[in-house]
Order: structure tokens, then C-alpha cells, then sequence
């Protein structure tokens, strides 16, 4: 499994544990899962999921950078781009 695959599994976990997004019965949350359309995370829900990840993952993310994430995938990759910045600095 690689680092990106970790990721996404881990925001899935967040999702779930969360209890705010409105996850069909039997979807699979794949970096393909778009948060808005299949998630149907309002902005409240959005908000306190970025919380909860920065919670998780120890990091900032900026709201101008969440402007253009639309999938798990698009997330996994810019927590990834963060922790990776992070552990370099």
C-alpha cells in the first residue's frame, strides 16, 4: 500500500468518524469520492473536517488551498504536499 493509499484510507476514517457527511449505505470512499457531491458535506461539515484532519495530522491547511479540492484524492495529495514540506523544514 503506498503513502497516498494510507491517505486516503485515513481520510475515510476521518469521514466516518465524523458522522456528518452523509455516506450511502455501502459506499466505499475512494480518492475518487468527490466531498461536496458524494459526501454531501455542507460548509460547517467542511469546517470541522479540516479541523479534525489538522487535528489528526498535526498541520495547517490553509482555507485558499481548499478552493481547489473537489475529491479525496485532491485532499490526500495536499496532505500529503504539507507533510512532506513539514518534515523537510
Amino acid at each position: 500500500m503506498t503513502e497516498y493509499d494510507e491517505m486516503v484510507g485515513a481520510i475515510a476514517e476521518v469521514v466516518r468518524s465524523l458522522g456528518k457527511a452523509e455516506v450511502p449505505a455501502g459506499l466505499v470512499i475512494t480518492d475518487e469520492t468527490r466531498l461536496a457531491d458524494d459526501l454531501k458535506l455542507d460548509s460547517l461539515a467542511v469546517m470541522d473536517f479540516v479541523m479534525a484532519l489538522e487535528n489528526r495530522f498535526d498541520l495547517v491547511i490553509p482555507m485558499d488551498e481548499l478552493t481547489e479540492v473537489v475529491s479525496v484524492g485532491d485532499l490526500a495529495r495536499l496532505l500529503l504536499g504539507h507533510l512532506k514540506t513539514q518534515s523537510a523544514g
